[in-house]
């Protein structure tokens, strides 16, 4: 994404290193064996230490329990589901680490962005099929419905089986973040505004890394409840952000120098 983005959003004091993280792109199905999990996500950026290589960490998390009493198995699936949101993208994980007093109610929505980040089919449900559901007007969905829109990502790739679980576990998973509510078909898609906390994240967050679309429009923010027509109106209230029209264009400067600085800041003045 570059500094200055099509739409006539810009990014002030943009720090972008020459090996510049990148949300994934290839289809998988990690989600099949790992949701939103917001509390191993959180006891992950409370202990990793990012200079122990990859391969030691599962024998030091599961001596140290860092995730309780899960099966050292399950650890090790669960420290690669952590390094691709987080380890993938260094500012971030920096921040987190030391956001050890984030409020329980904001985690899941930075995990809900990482997860985005990680999983393309994940960030395609909540960044543009369920948004398109509501412009649609429709106010519910079940796992038939995103089963069969599942297949429509890749055609015969799963199986039957496959499609349901992962219809089932989008569905978890959004309903953690409350993009989707209720645990049986029909779920509801109640209205979804993220809070200012979880839209200052994301522009920070996605201001070093390349995503598809721009600064101003992408499906992250689209997954928060904010399009193109409404982010200038948003994001002017959150700090570290400004923000500016002049005709259609939107410029959204960012003050802080980094995710960290600004996540900080906010966190304090929050509390």
């Amino acid at each position: 994404m570059s500094d200055t983005a099509s739409d006539g959003v810009t990014a002030g004091r943009d720090r972008v290193s020459a090996i510049q993280p990148a949300e994934r792109r290839q289809l998988h199905t990690r989600l099949l064996r790992c949701t939103l999990a917001a509390d191993d996500c959180y006891a992950y950026w409370r202990n990793v230490a990012p200079q122990v290589p990859q391969a030691l960490r599962a024998g030091v998390a599961f001596e140290q329990r860092w995730f309780g009493i899960k099966s050292e198995a399950r650890v090790r699936t669960l420290l690669g589901d952590m390094f691709e949101r987080f380890d993938a993208y260094p500012e971030a994980l920096a921040f987190l680490r030391k956001a050890v007093r984030m409020p329980a109610g904001l985690r899941p929505l930075v995990c809900h962005l990482h997860v985005a980040l990680a999983d393309p089919v994940y960030r395609q449900f909540v960044g543009r099929f369920i948004p398109d559901r509501r412009t649609e007007g429709r106010t519910t969905i079940d796992r038939p419905t995103v089963a069969r829109w599942v297949d429509s990502l890749a055609p015969d790739r799963w199986s039957p089986m496959t499609r349901m679980k992962f219809a089932s576990n989008l569905l978890a998973t959004a309903r953690d973040v409350g993009i989707v509510r209720g645990a049986r078909d029909p779920r509801e898609l109640p209205p979804f505004t993220a809070p200012d906390f979880a839209l200052g994240y994301a522009l920070y967050l996605l201001r070093g890394v390349r995503i598809e679309g721009t600064l101003a429009d992408n499906l992250y923010l689209r997954s928060l409840g904010v399009g193109p027509d409404s982010l200038a109106r948003k994001a002017a209230r959150i700090p570290g952000v400004r923000v500016g029209e002049l005709g259609s264009a939107v410029a959204v400067t960012l003050l802080e120098p980094d995710l960290a600085a600004w996540g900080l800041r906010s966190l304090s003045e929050a509390m």
